[in-house]
């Protein structure tokens, strides 16, 4: 990439910067709705937290893998410029390709669509649950009142983040911060009740008796041996999609103060905050509301985890309605759409600069590859805006949250794989920070993240959505050489 160029990026981001968009990028919606699902795919407190902690092992074992790619290549684009570097111009075209259709604008439209539906707690126009919300239909889509919220939202911070990536650092160190400490406030409080209810040892006993309920019928089928394992793989979907989109300050290492120190620093600080942060707020769930319940429960406590507040999954909301009574809706909305606005606002301000970077390429928009006066890449980001607000349109949170996170964990493995291919490639090049644990952590990495995508492709509840992520991806090689042809990609790091 041009040095004229990336020299008008402006490196106006430090440490704390870098560590709030890592944490902040992660912290969405997810651990607020996700547990409730799991809960109901493994039926046992036991195995429901050996799926956070093994989530939370992974995405730091991941992170601090990356760190020795960050540290050798400090420059815009971040992971896009990795794959090129390991694996050429043809693969890292299909990573931006599939971040472009579904991983980073996917994971925006859906988190835009969370933020709507607890906008809706306050405005219950913008429920997207209620029939007589939708404005008109598109073909077999409805599009309702929300879906303009969740589009103006994208807008909004899209138009932020033009005006200077200090304007993106404010919006995200103020929103970042804000539901860090709350969040943790919560815990605290979720702990310090439930210790006292009883409710936590209830949830032990039995601890490992694994078992699926039907959302439809309340059906409980007792699972074990493969079936475990595979109950075990599909139900982590949830939560590594919480715990996604830690990689996005890759994306803008040019704009980061001693980005070859901060960069690998920030991935393993955050990630660690975040993984302990949502180990402790499962566990203050445990303590308030029993693992099981039933659909047809008369409150909270009937419902338990597996059917908090079914079928909206609000499993926050469900435990703190416990301790706060019938305010608890109203201050989980609050928080939750301070967590979803900071987490949508991290991920528009770096994912532009991956799309920059390929236009630089000549693999993207040529407009794309352009500074505006504010030294952002502004058509970027407004392309990047469009195509996150026509996802909107799907209003399927779950939908969208299985195409990103199988592409996620597909280019994750393609990445860490890259470490193996540039340390025999280049022995000599200077690498400022060694992947800690190498070979052992990243090959665990690999082996755990393989093994979940080979489950979500076999299962039959994701079986379609992860082939559909696949196919997304596989689109991309004829549109890479297209590209080609037409003039574009003319040259290659």
């Amino acid at each position: 990439m041009p040095n004229s160029t990336t020299k008008q990026f402006k490196q106006s981001l430090g440490l704390l910067d870098a560590t709030m968009l890592v944490s902040g990028a992660m912290i969405g919606s997810g651990i607020f709705i996700v547990s409730a699902d799991m809960a109901r795919m493994l039926g046992s407190t036991g195995w429901l937290l050996v799926a956070w902690v093994l989530t939370g092992v992974v995405t730091v074992a991941a992170a601090l893998s990356y760190g020795e790619l960050a540290g050798m290549m400090p420059k815009a684009g971040g992971q896009y410029i990795y794959i090129q570097r390991a694996f050429g111009p043809l693969t890292s075209f299909v990573y931006g390709w599939t971040v472009f259709m579904v991983i980073q604008t996917g994971t925006i439209a859906a988190v835009a669509v969370a933020f709507t539906k607890y906008s809706a707690v306050f405005f219950p126009k913008l429920n997207f649950q209620n029939a007589e919300n939708v404005l008109f239909s598109l073909g077999p889509i409805d599009v309702y009142a929300g879906t303009f919220y969740a589009i103006a939202c994208i807008v909004l911070l899209t138009y932020i983040n033009t005006q200077g990536v200090n304007a993106g650092k404010l919006i995200q160190n103020i929103f970042t911060s804000t539901k860090l400490v709350a969040l943790f406030g919560l815990i605290l409080i979720g702990i310090g009740y439930g210790l006292q209810s009883g409710v936590l040892g209830q949830n032990f006993e039995n601890a490992w008796d694994a078992s699926r309920v039907s959302k439809e019928t309340g059906e409980v089928t007792m699972i074990s041996g493969m079936a475990l394992i595979v109950a075990l793989g599909v139900a982590m979907i949830g939560s590594l999609f919480s715990s996604d989109a830690w990689n996005n300050v890759t994306f803008i290492a040019a704009e980061i103060k001693n980005p070859k120190k901060n960069i690998p620093l920030s991935l393993l600080l955050g990630t660690l905050i975040v993984t302990v942060l949502y180990v402790l707020a499962n566990i203050a769930y445990l303590c308030i509301l029993p693992l099981k319940g039933s659909s047809t429960g008369a409150d909270v406590m009937a419902q338990g985890i597996q059917f908090a507040e079914y079928p909206t999954d609000r499993v926050a909301t469900a435990a703190m309605s416990v301790i706060f009574g019938s305010s608890s809706a109203g201050i989980m909305a609050v928080l939750i759409m301070i967590s979803t606005f900071g987490c949508i606002n991290g991920l528009i301000l770096a994912g532009a600069r991956l799309y920059y970077a390929m236009a630089q390429d000549g693999l993207f928009l040529k407009q794309a590859s352009k500074l505006n006066e504010k030294s952002v890449p502004g058509k970027a980001l407004w392309v990047q805006c469009i195509w996150a607000s026509l996802l909107c349109l799907s209003g399927s949170y779950n939908q969208l949250l299985n195409y990103c996170t199988f592409g996620s964990l597909i280019f994750y493995m393609v990445t860490i794989t890259g470490i193996f291919v540039l340390r025999r490639r280049e022995p000599t090049t200077e690498r400022p920070y060694k992947a800690v644990g190498y070979p052992f952590v990243p090959i665990f990495y690999l082996v755990v993240t393989m093994g979940i995508c080979l489950i979500l492709l076999i299962d039959s509840n994701t079986r379609f959505d992860t082939g559909m992520g696949l196919l997304i991806a596989a689109v991309g090689i004829p549109v890479y050489y297209i590209t080609r042809k037409s003039g574009g990609g003319k040259k290659a790091i």
